[in-house]
């Protein structure tokens, strides 16, 4: 490990406010090495982080946090920040289990001001702490918000800026510009930076070209002169680059280096005096100090905007090693379903010409990057504005096109208005691809996709089903597209599929018909999705207790195949309901709704999916055994189930 004696000297923020700019700049190096050494072992979020060193080191030397607030807009980018507020020593625990938070998290530091893993908000976090600051609310304070290029291509973040602008809300705005989110920056905002970025000196000539107006010659020069104000703020309408920021009442700086810490400073420092909303614009480099994400313009920055575990050693990328000689070959692995999930949809729009693939930033994420190489004409990434990719399918499906939006889960939540206002009310045919159904994992809560099945199944003309296997998703893709009577969404896990063998010919399945896959009796499992192997295990552990259980797939959560439920109620005692997903409003709701509203006499059914809190970040195994989302814990509740029925039966 390197020796970083200036970050071990450090014990608080406050320690940095003594040191020269040139020590800052060491400093900087120092957290850049100890980020390459730490996450290359343990893995997570990486390139963002080393190309916000310097800026993290230029804020805490000059702000007082927790009173002065910095707000980090999604937190991945936030690494420095953590390191530089008495948790270097814990970042190797990062995005594990019990460790440290994967982006921001108020419960973990005082200085971590707002809890967000999702883009574009600290803009509008940052408006609402300062105005209330300026009515009395709490510690008065400087307030820092910074926002990624990409990231400022969502909508929420315009309409804080805007409003900021319209109270004078004396904040400041970091922009750190470059070039990429996860993938490249699309959109006409990422050329508009771009036109910045590469003309660096286009205040200076906007200053030439006016001095050089009123030196001609007679009265025309006199002429230009005169005009004074209004001539400088027409050419300024041509030439500046910050003119969008001018316009809403903003005071624009830039372009800075964001690796020159005594430039960031002395921008800060102006920035935080001049008492109304400033925006500092700065460069930096995706990887910066990293030869291979550095170097390796979009490419590689896009390969490296994450680590993995052990991919680097020694400051530099780990060789992939060749299996031993005369080592037999190890079994092939279960593709995951986001490749399944892209290679069908290239088929899908090569065997029906209106299908469309759009995406929110997340094209590899997705796995729209396939359809892109593919068929580029027929993909299309909005960038961070979720909103619009949906409304932007409205659109296409209104003149007859098959869009389908491929979202995770998690995201989709930012484009519930136009799913409920712009999709489900007019029944157009729109289809929601949610990829990272359920828990996802190391990046937590903000991204766990937890809630679809509730926040979906309340909206009236919408059908929702999910796949438990990879043939059953390339079945249920060709299904969506097929289907001509209003929205259609399902859902499918992050990760390896179970193994089974993909379709060579999908078929379409009967909307609202699930299917039994094993007949027991007493006890009937009816699985939703990934539920459907939980269920299927847990049947496993009944059975070496002496119960012989029925397990069905329900496939579709609306709507319900009401005669399958019907059947389950009728020849079982208990029915047992699971998926990964919230209770609250969730499959197994719809299922007790369904049979209580039938009329008919139903068994105890116990419903098992997750619980009505946030669940922590952590490996999807522990987290399930956390919850008690395994095949053998929900064994141990039916057979306790079963224990009391009879018990109560008995007497």
């Amino acid at each position: 490990m390197t020796r970083h004696p200036s970050l071990d000297a450090i014990r608080t923020a406050a320690d940095l406010q003594s040191l020269s700019d040139d020590q800052l700049q060491a400093l900087a190096q120092e957290v850049r090495e100890h980020i390459i050494d730490t996450v290359g072992e343990i893995g997570g979020h990486f390139g963002a982080n080393l190309g916000t060193c310097e800026l993290a080191v230029a804020l805490h030397s000059l702000l007082d946090s927790p009173r002065d607030k910095v707000l980090w807009d999604v937190g991945h980018q936030a690494y420095p920040h953590k390191i530089l507020t008495g948790r270097a020593d814990r970042l190797h625990t990062i995005r594990q289990y019990g460790g440290l938070a994967p982006f921001c998290s108020i419960a973990e530091s005082e200085h971590d001001i707002m809890g967000a893993g999702h883009a574009s908000t600290s803009v509008g976090y940052g408006v609402g702490i300062k105005e209330a600051m300026r009515r009395g609310r709490g510690l008065d304070g400087r307030v820092v918000a910074v926002i990624g290029d990409g990231a400022m291509t969502g909508g929420v973040a315009f309409e804080a800026v805007h409003q900021a602008g319209g109270l004078g809300t004396p904040m400041v705005v970091v922009l750190n510009d470059n070039g990429m989110s996860i993938a490249p920056n699309v959109g006409a905002l990422s050329r508009y930076f771009n036109r910045v970025r590469l003309h660096p000196k286009l205040r200076h000539a906007r200053e030439d070209f006016e001095e050089g107006l009123t030196k001609l010659p007679g009265a025309l020069g006199s002429a230009f002169e005169r005009l004074g104000p209004q001539l400088k703020e027409s050419i300024k309408a041509f030439w500046a680059p910050g003119l969008w920021w001018e316009e809403l009442d903003w005071a624009y700086m830039g372009v800075i280096d964001g690796h020159d810490v005594r430039a960031l400073r002395v921008a800060l420092r102006e920035a935080l005096a001049a008492d109304r909303p400033v925006v500092v614009h700065i460069s930096t480099v995706k990887g910066k100090g990293f030869a291979p994400a550095e170097d390796g313009g979009l490419e590689g920055m896009e390969k490296w905007h994450a680590a993995k575990p052990k991919s680097i050693a020694n400051g530099a990328p780990v060789a992939a090693k060749p299996p031993p000689a005369g080592k037999a070959a190890q079994p092939q692995t279960p593709p995951q379903y986001t490749q399944v999930f892209g290679d069908a949809l290239v088929a899908e729009c090569r065997r029906d010409e209106r299908v469309l693939g759009i995406t929110a930033a997340m094209n590899s994420g997705t796995g729209l990057n396939i359809l892109q190489k593919a068929l580029p004409d027929r993909y299309f990434d909005v960038g961070i504005a979720e909103q619009q990719a949906v409304l932007f399918a409205a659109g296409l499906a209104l003149q007859g096109a098959k869009p389908l939006c491929a979202i995770y889960s998690t995201f989709l939540q930012r484009a519930y208005d136009q799913i409920v206002h712009d999709v489900c009310l007019q029944r157009l045919n729109v289809v929601f691809a949610m990829d990272r159904a359920g828990l996802v994992g190391d990046d937590g809560p903000t991204h766990h996709g937890a809630f679809d099945i509730a926040y979906l199944r309340c909206l009236p003309n919408i059908v929702l089903m999910a796949p438990r296997d990879e043939a059953q998703l390339v079945h249920m893709l060709r299904t969506a597209l097929l289907y001509d009577d209003g929205p259609i969404a399902l859902r499918y896990p992050r990760g390896a599929g179970v193994g089974v063998e993909l379709p060579t010919a999908p078929e379409p399945i009967e909307i609202g018909t699930g299917e039994i896959l094993r007949q027991g009796k007493g006890v009937a499992l009816l699985g939703y999705g990934a539920g459907v192997g939980k269920a299927l295990e847990a049947a496993d552990e009944l059975s070496a207790h002496g119960l012989e259980p029925t397990v069905a797939d329900a496939r579709f959560a609306k709507p319900l195949d009401a005669a399958l439920l019907a059947q389950l109620a009728a020849e079982h005692d208990t029915l047992v309901t699971v998926e990964e997903g919230v209770l609250g409003g969730g499959f197994g709701s719809a299922v007790w709704e369904s049979l209580n509203d039938s009329g008919l006499a139903h068994p105890r059914i116990l419903r098992v999916g997750l619980p009505d809190r946030y669940v922590t970040h952590g490996a999807p195994k522990l987290l399930h055994e956390e919850i008690g989302f395994t095949g053998a814990r929900i064994a141990e509740r039916i057979r306790a189930a079963v224990g009391e029925r009879s018990a109560v039966t008995s007497a």
